[in-house]
């Protein structure tokens, strides 16, 4: 099998030609159809339709190259289209899983004024310590100088102004509705569940890792819900990644967002 990882991206890999080239696509074709709405042209409302516009776009990059791989991940809500290019769920339950996410991540953002800030640099540890100052979480840990802050705004802004001089990072807020992989996320993460219950899974053709584990699922009606609520260590899976002897990471979904986290993760072959 080849050492390729396949590498699927999360929300805020979407534009507005990500569809470009792809609309013949069987998973954007059918995806269309089953949502009986159309996504791509609803971009701009946020994560209820970035979310599905996302997934449809790296089902269908996969579905067109075919390629192989020895171990594959997805970053946040990627996870879905990796276990769907496994093999541990078929496209039509996961479209409807990533539809009801997308739909409680949004209403859960909407009932606290919450969301996300990047530390760009700086001192990993001394932003780790801010964070916990003023009840934040590490919700994204991307790749050496790219640590992600989540919580409500109040808390953001003050680690915003107070980021240059105690931890020497660059501060910016991302786009996003709300503090996702936090606590604030636990009324999505019931709803997830919920829907999870009754979605079949099976055993993947190739280990799919999970971001808050850094190991392979092993029970993704669990892991999926919980991991709503808990960091993407990303950084580490890659790291584990380039121990398992990877030598090709492929980034299949719009943008490339990923490659860019690889290459300043993982060592120069």
């Amino acid at each position: 099998m080849a050492r390729a990882a396949l590498i699927f991206p999360g929300q805020g890999s979407h534009s507005e030609d990500m569809a470009d080239g792809l609309r013949d696509a069987p998973a954007i074709r059918l995806g269309l159809e089953l949502l009986d709405y159309d996504p791509f042209q609803r971009l701009a409302e946020g994560t209820r339709y970035q979310q599905p516009a996302v997934f449809l776009c790296s089902v269908a990059r996969w579905q067109l190259e075919q390629p192989e791989g020895l171990v594959a991940a997805g970053h946040s809500l990627g996870e879905y289209a990796a276990l769907v290019a496994a093999g541990a769920v078929d496209f039509e339950p996961a479209l409807e899983l990533v539809d009801e996410r997308a739909s409680a991540m949004a209403e859960a953002a909407a009932l606290t004024p919450s969301g996300m800030t990047v530390m760009l640099k700086g001192d990993p540890q001394a932003i780790a310590q801010l964070a916990a100052s003023l009840e934040l979480i590490v919700a994204n840990d991307n790749s050496p100088g790219q640590l992600v802050l989540a919580g409500p705004i109040a808390a953001l802004a003050q680690a915003e102004e107070r980021a240059k001089e105690e931890t020497g990072a660059r501060a910016q807020r991302l786009d996003v509705s709300g503090a996702f992989h936090s606590p604030l996320m636990a009324p999505a993460a019931e709803r997830l569940r919920v829907a999870l219950e009754r979605t079949a899974f099976r055993e993947p053709r190739i280990p799919v890792y999970s971001n808050s584990t850094v190991t392979p699922f092993t029970d993704p009606q669990r892991q999926l819900a919980e991991n709503l609520l808990l960091p993407v260590r990303w950084r580490e899976t890659l790291l584990a990644f380039h121990e398992l002897g990877v030598e090709e990471y492929i980034e299949l979904g719009p943008g490339r967002i990923l490659t860019g986290l690889v290459k300043r993760t993982v060592p120069v072959q």
